[in-house]
This record gives structure tokens, C-alpha cells and sequence, in this order.
């Protein structure tokens, strides 16, 4: 097998402001694979948070690529890494997680058959996906609240940890006003206190908030399942649940995890996960990082299991190079095409034309 890399520049619609960050645009570095002629692709983006940035990424694909050259079958590459053997030890999750979705490409493609078929999940998903608004204005949040409502977006996440909490409260405020039927969700991102989030989540819950993720600061799981036994809301840990350990840690005494798969190695890590919070009473939550279709397309295929979808990094971006997911509806779902079922966007394009060609 034969690999290559290619690196380009994601430019978000508008910056998108958390507690702790602004992001305006990100790195993203796709990774294709290629036998017998046909090609997968994965994508990996960088992440400050995760100490990521493209030339790491670069670097560690490099190193996979030596080892690919190995398998004389895509089929038994993949077998391979989800034993960790290839791309094991220090590889860091979000390439172990493109690897694998390329290489689930791959084999999906030559088998004729989509990823989530492959899963042993039959039912081609298509599931609500919450829409992320940003710390903003109150005027602005309420006119992106009614914009998306229009669109079809049912659930909308609000971003919220300012210094002063009042204005988090007013933000949600105005936007529960703005979409009175929509689902809301809250990202805090660790910024609270245990004292604040004790005073707030009753405030959020009687404003209509339906869950929030990781409101306090990562590193004491013990604080956030305390927490979580007395929220009047669920509670879901993001931060504190990055791997399979975390989340046996976590299972039974949080409301649920949000699982990303960059974080927790792909595919096959997440149903890892899966297996261990069934019938914990702990919920799955599937979650993303800003990445184009490609980038999110693995979780897509795993989204009937959640019971909180979250996948709308794509959606956040100028200009998406990729299609097949959806989204735009508030709707993410599979295309029905093999493996990832997404295509380059020119080629999508190319493929509209020569229908309406003469």
C-alpha cells in the first residue's frame, strides 16, 4: 500500500470564541491511502489543545506510512491497528483515528459497502445534529438562534465560561427567547468554578438548558460526578473523558460522555466505549472537532448510537472542500456511496455538471 499527505487550510465562516480560545481557522492534514488502485482518505486537524500542529501531524503519518508498506492488504492493516500494532504506542489519537478512517475508506470501497455497514451497524444513519453558536453578543447569538431554527436545526449548543456568568445567563436568555422550541445544550469548557456551577445549572435548567458539557475544569473527575449527583441537569464530561480509562472512571456517576473521536483514537475505540457505559445509566454523546466532511465523516456513520449528536464542525467552516454528510438541514447523514461515502467538493460538482450537460 502506498500513502500520501496533503495539508490546507480551513477558514471558519466567522471566528468561533470559547472560554479558554478564538479560532478563526485550523490546519487540516488528509492522509490518503492507496491499493489496488483505489484510495482512501482520513483527515487529521491540529489542535492546540491537544498539542497537535501540522507539522506533528505530518510527521507522525510519515511514520505509519513506513509501517503500511508492510501489509500486503488494507483489510489486515486495519485488523492490525485496531490490535495496536500498527500505529500503536506514542501515535497520538486524532492520526490513529485518521488512519483507521482511511483505511475504513479503503476497504469500504473495494467491498462495495459503507462504513457503517462494515461496523456492523445496518441502518444508514441520519440523525438531528446540534448547531454550535459562539460566545457573541446576545443580539447576535438570538439572530443565529432564529436563522438556524429556520433552517431545521432543532438543537442548538451555546458556548458560555465569560468572567462574568450574568452574561452567559442573558446570552442563553435571549436565545431561548429567539428559539423557543429548540433543544439546547451548554459548553462551558471547564470554566466554572464548583461554587459557580453549583449557583448556575439551576439557573440554566430553569431557562430550558437540556444538558452541559463539562462545566467545571478538567482534572478532577471526582469534583465533576459529584457534581453530576446533585445537577438538576445532565451533566456530560468532554475533557475529563478523552479515553477508555476516563470513561470506566466516569460510567454510572455522569449523565453522559462526548466522545470525539480524535480524542479517543477512532472508530473502534468509540464502540469500545459504547460497550462500557451500556447500561451504566452514562449516555453517549458524539462530538467533533471544526474539521471538514472528511474529518467528520467516521462519526457520522456511528451516529444512531448517541443520544446528543454534535457534529457540526463542518458546518462552521467558509468553505467545506468536501460532501456527503449533510448537515445544512440540521440533519447529518450518510450518502449511501461505499466506505466514508464522501467525495472531494469538485468532484461532486463535476459529477452535477455532466448530468446537466447536453
Amino acid at each position: 500500500m502506498k500513502s500520501a499527505t496533503r495539508t490546507v487550510r480551513l477558514e471558519l465562516a466567522e471566528p468561533l470564541r470559547i472560554s479558554r480560545s478564538t479560532m478563526a481557522a485550523r490546519d487540516a492534514v488528509w492522509l490518503s491511502v492507496e491499493h489496488g488502485g483505489i484510495t482512501g482518505h482520513g483527515e487529521a486537524v491540529t489542535s492546540v489543545y491537544y498539542g497537535l500542529d501540522a507539522a506533528a501531524l505530518r510527521r507522525c503519518f510519515a511514520e505509519v506510512a513506513r509501517e503500511l508498506c508492510r501489509y500486503p492488504h488494507p483489510s489486515a492493516a486495519l485488523e492490525s491497528l485496531r490490535a495496536g500494532e500498527l500505529a500503536g504506542g506514542a501515535t497520538p489519537p486524532a492520526v490513529r483515528a485518521a488512519v483507521e478512517a482511511a483505511l475504513l475508506d479503503l476497504v469500504g470501497i473495494r467491498a462495495g459497502r459503507p462504513a457503517h455497514r462494515l461496523l456492523g451497524l445496518p441502518r444508514p444513519p441520519v440523525t438531528a445534529t446540534a448547531r454550535t453558536i459562539g460566545i457573541t453578543s446576545p443580539l447576535h447569538a438570538a439572530a443565529q438562534a432564529r436563522a438556524l431554527t429556520a433552517s431545521g436545526f432543532e438543537v442548538l449548543k451555546l458556548k458560555a465560561g465569560l468572567p462574568d456568568p450574568e452574561e452567559d445567563v442573558e446570552r442563553l436568555r435571549v436565545v431561548r427567547d429567539a428559539a423557543p422550541h429548540a433543544r439546547l445544550l451548554l459548553d462551558p469548557n471547564g470554566a466554572w468554578t464548583p461554587q459557580q456551577a453549583a449557583t448556575l445549572l439551576p439557573r440554566f435548567a430553569d431557562l430550558g438548558v437540556e444538558a452541559v458539557e463539562q462545566p467545571v475544569a478538567p482534572g478532577d473527575p471526582e469534583g465533576l460526578a459529584a457534581l453530576a449527583e446533585r445537577s438538576p441537569l445532565p451533566v456530560i464530561a468532554d475533557e475529563d473523558a478523552v479515553g477508555l480509562d476516563d470513561v470506566r472512571r466516569l460510567a454510572g456517576r455522569v449523565h453522559g460522555v462526548n466522545v470525539k473521536l480524535a480524542k479517543c483514537g477512532g472508530v473502534h475505540a468509540a464502540l469500545r466505549i459504547v460497550e462500557t457505559i451500556a447500561g451504566s445509566g452514562t449516555e453517549l454523546m458524539l462530538g467533533c472537532l471544526t474539521a471538514s466532511s472528511l474529518g467528520l465523516a467516521p462519526a457520522v456513520h456511528l451516529a444512531g448510537l448517541a443520544r446528543w449528536t454534535d457534529l457540526d464542525g463542518h458546518l462552521l467552516l467558509a468553505h467545506d472542500p468536501w460532501t456527503g454528510i449533510g448537515g445544512e438541514d440540521g440533519y447529518v447523514r450518510t450518502s449511501g456511496l461505499p466506505g466514508l461515502g464522501v467525495e472531494p467538493r469538485a468532484v461532486r460538482l463535476g459529477r452535477r455538471a455532466a448530468v446537466g450537460a447536453p
